[in-house]
């Protein structure tokens, strides 16, 4: 194993054997930057939750974006990038090689247009980002094969009828549920599986008819972690779930103090895993310092992935192979350094290319093949041009590096970078990144009064100004989204649809591991917990001795 220097941190960093077979594999060097800096330049590339009010650069209509109106790019709403009014190919150039790539693909990435958001194969779903094969669906994010969904983020896979959930999967008709898969009619539901009709659980399993209960196994009509007669349960029951917005709070508060006071936690979440470093994994194969990843095989320093094979340093890919240093790349084979592509294949340094190959440099390409710098060639003439093109970058010390930070086409606090890794403004300017300074609003005072009972609200409080509890940031609720909490007895929410996500968010553990020590045997474990935090943690052995 070989150890370095992070060029960004200063942290030392370590080349393990798995990773120097797999640089020579595809012929990159080694990294010079460590685990973590490598995925701040990757996520630096990704606003999801930041939108604007902006003309298409085609229609003059207005559209919402994620490029604010002061971006220097070409943006084009939905459907007309998608359309054939305009060809990638027009902006093809030559390769210069008295210049270095990246300041010739930063000019690329100026001119040619862009979609104002990432919307792919979906229907009736136009305000998604990073979403694909979606129905009636409204501001979701990183959310794939669902239908009528509300605020669902972040991998939220094959559910109906969810709102307000982050990172859920094969789930229906749920509400506030964060890591949670397999369920149907719950709420407030965390780490848990295959649960129904269920409120307010950490870390169960298989349960139905549950309230307030954690680290349970196959268990129905609980309440407080106590076991009842299905009459005794529906008629305690009916004496304490909340029905206003004050009481959902409350519980909700009550349910995170058990989580931190009473829980057993397991030092990471695993699943029918084998050979695996990380947290919330399930059914991988050799896989070391994984977060938020499934159906994962010979895969390292991974985030928010599924079904991945042979790759390393990626973020948020889905059904692919062989890829090195992607953001954000579905069904994709033989990739290195590209981001916001799909259903693409050998493909090298290129960014939002949808089904092509053979393709180097290249941005906003449509089912092309053997093009550089968007420029059309020939097999023969690509093949050799591009390792030509390989030997210029690695003179300048640019092949095998992703996109720099300060290319991004974000400012960095626009980007999900900031939520992972969070830094001043000053600390962003003085290493050349961008920053924008968020235009400062007067907020409207909430004049309507809201119901206490949902049954007693109208449905024209569609057209009411709501003001945010904790941010005072106005938000209006929409037809579906009312009907949804009419009909699951839900209050209306009394905070935006982002302090809601950062309530979810702040739920989870960071994606680092800690040297710790299990709470019962004292024996080693490596930890998503830092040392510092008061929930109880215990290795595998004693967690699942002390499961109900």
């Amino acid at each position: 194993m070989n150890q370095k220097d992070c060029k960004n941190c200063g942290e030392k960093f370590i080349i393990t054997d798995f990773d120097e077979s797999f640089y020579k594999k595809i012929d990159v060097p080694f990294p010079t930057l460590c685990p973590d800096c490598r995925q701040q330049r990757r996520i630096s590339f990704r606003n999801e939750r930041r939108y604007y009010k902006r003309k298409c650069d085609l229609s003059g209509n207005e559209i919402i974006s994620v490029y604010s109106p002061d971006k220097p790019y070409t943006v084009y709403g939905h459907e007309d990038w998608w359309s054939d009014k305009w060809d990638g190919l027009s902006y093809g150039r030559d390769f210069d090689f008295s210049k270095p790539f990246f300041e010739q693909f930063e000019k690329l990435s100026i001119d040619v247009p862009r979609p104002a958001m990432v919307v792919m194969f979906s229907e009736n779903s136009i305000y998604t980002n990073h979403t694909a094969y979606l129905k009636n669906c409204y501001m979701c994010v990183n959310t794939g094969y669902c239908e009528d969904c509300l605020y669902v983020t972040n991998y939220d896979l094959y559910d109906k009828n969810c709102v307000d959930c982050l990172a859920i999967q094969y789930c229906e008709l749920c509400y506030f549920c964060a890591n949670v898969k397999t369920a149907t009619n719950c709420k407030y539901l965390y780490e848990c599986i295959n649960c129904h009709d269920s409120a307010f659980l950490y870390d169960c399993h298989s349960c139905s008819n549950c309230f307030m209960c954690e680290n349970l196994r196959h268990k129905e009509y609980c309440i407080y972690n106590k076991h009842y007669s299905k009459a005794e349960y529906v008629q305690k029951l009916a004496e304490l779930m909340p029905k206003t917005a004050s009481e959902y709070e409350k519980a909700f508060d009550e349910f995170k103090t058990r989580m931190k006071a009473e829980a057993i936690r397991k030092f990471v979440v695993t699943e029918n895993c084998e050979n695996t470093t990380g947290d919330n994994i399930f059914n991988n194969k050799n896989t070391k310092d994984a977060y938020y990843t499934f159906g994962c095989e010979d895969v390292a320093y991974a985030y928010d992935c599924g079904e991945l094979k042979d790759s390393l340093d990626v973020t948020e890919p889905f059904k692919g192979e062989i890829e090195y240093e992607t953001h954000a790349c579905n069904w994709g084979y033989n990739l290195i350094a590209t981001s916001k592509c799909y259903e693409t294949h050998d493909c090298f340094y290129c960014q939002y290319c949808w089904n092509s190959d053979h393709l180097f440099g290249c941005f906003g390409l449509k089912k092309n093949k053997y093009c550089i710098f968007n420029k059309q060639y020939t097999k023969e003439e690509y093949e050799a041009l591009v390792p030509k093109i390989i030997e210029h970058m690695k003179k300048n010390n640019e092949w095998g590096e992703f996109f720099s930070i300060a290319n991004s086409g974000f400012c960095y606090n626009e980007t999900i970078a900031q939520d992972y890794y969070p830094i001043t403004k000053e600390e962003a300017l003085k290493k050349g990144w961008k920053w924008k300074d968020i235009d400062k609003k007067e907020y409207q005072p909430q004049e309507y009064v809201v119901p206490q009972n949902i049954k007693d609200v109208p449905d024209s409080i569609v057209n009411e100004i709501l003001a945010c509890k904790s941010c005072g940031k106005n938000f209006r609720l929409v037809a579906q989204e009312l009907a949804f909490y009419k009909k699951h007895d839900l209050p209306v929410p009394t905070k935006c649809p982002d302090c809601r996500h950062l309530e979810r968010t702040s739920l989870r553990n960071p994606r680092h591991l800690w040297d710790g020590k299990c709470q019962k045997c004292g024996t080693n474990i490596k930890t998503s917990y830092s040392p510092n935090r008061p929930e109880i943690v215990y290795c595998e052995k004693c967690y699942l001795e002390t499961l109900m």
